[in-house]
């Protein structure tokens, strides 16, 4: 059985990893990675066969960072996975919560319990590290009693380090959304699903006239495609004009789409397909 290696950013025991696994079981072979950048360098260098990013969370909305990376790496999406993120408060074994006064980890997972974390550890200090499972392996080896970390209960079993609460994300319906990133257009056989749903991601400019947007998404409303999600993003060459990222119901050779596509091309002044993979269902 073929296995793969797939970088992602953070520490053994980050959903980064968890995404592998659920993106491939057995055949994946997670690669840590200190930043979304080095996946991206390490999937279009051929140095891992495939990376995950995250591209939005539920509550935390899109990472912006891997949006923009998208644009600087010639790598096609060929997967998505929608991993559910629940949070645990992780300490050292002897401590107790009214010990606690710095709280760390990622921002993102910060600012997705930041309302709990102002009702249960009002007073304690927030302090933002490079990765969530990586909190956790920094709480370790400091040795810190009046220090929590914030990760998910794969991280504390690893380093086998106790929850002393769980939860802790202000929505209990709490996703992030996983892309998967190549170098080819599309999975290798064996990794392909049966009777799936696709999707299609876009990005595109149009020119910066009134209604050019409108005209440009009527599109995909003028054949009853569905977009499941629209994202600007600066133009780095043209202070405040856009790059629109789309995501749209179906695959981009199907004649539908293609006809859409072919549409959004006349009134685009650039287009670009990042890929047709298969829709993910929420675990």
């Amino acid at each position: 059985m073929t296995s793969y290696s797939v970088a992602y950013q953070g520490e053994p025991g980050a959903w980064g990893e968890q995404a592998v696994f659920d993106l491939f079981a057995q055949r994946g072979v997670p690669a840590p990675r200190q930043t979304f950048d080095a996946v991206f360098d390490d999937v279009a260098s051929a140095a891992c066969d495939f990376g995950v990013v995250p591209l939005e969370n539920s509550l935390g909305g899109a990472i912006h960072r891997n949006y923009d990376l998208l644009m600087r790496h010639s790598l096609h999406v060929v997967g998505e996975v929608i991993v559910p993120i629940h949070w645990c408060l992780i300490t050292q074994p002897s401590a107790k919560l009214e010990d606690i006064r710095v709280v760390m980890s990622h921002w993102q997972a910060l600012a997705q319990c930041e309302r709990t974390l102002g009702r249960v550890l009002p007073a304690a200090q927030r302090r933002e590290v490079y990765d969530t499972a990586g909190s956790v392996k920094m709480l370790k080896e400091s040795g810190a009693q009046d220090t929590a970390a914030l990760a998910g209960r794969r991280a504390a079993q690893l380093y086998a380090m106790p929850v002393l609460m769980e939860g802790l994300e202000d929505e209990q319906t709490n996703f992030t959304r996983f892309a998967l990133l190549s170098r080819q257009t599309a999975l290798p056989a064996g990794l392909q699903r049966d009777g799936a749903e696709y999707k299609t991601s876009i990005v595109f400019t149009v020119k910066h006239i009134p209604g050019s947007l409108f005209r440009a998404l009527a599109a995909f409303s003028l054949r009853d495609i569905d977009l499941a999600k629209i994202e600007s993003r600066p133009l780095q060459s043209a202070p405040w004009e856009y790059l629109f990222y789309v995501d749209f119901a179906g695959r981009a050779e199907d004649a539908n789409c293609a006809r859409a596509l072919s549409h959004l091309s006349e009134m685009t002044t650039t287009l670009r397909v990042l890929g047709s993979y298969p829709k993910s269902i929420v675990n």
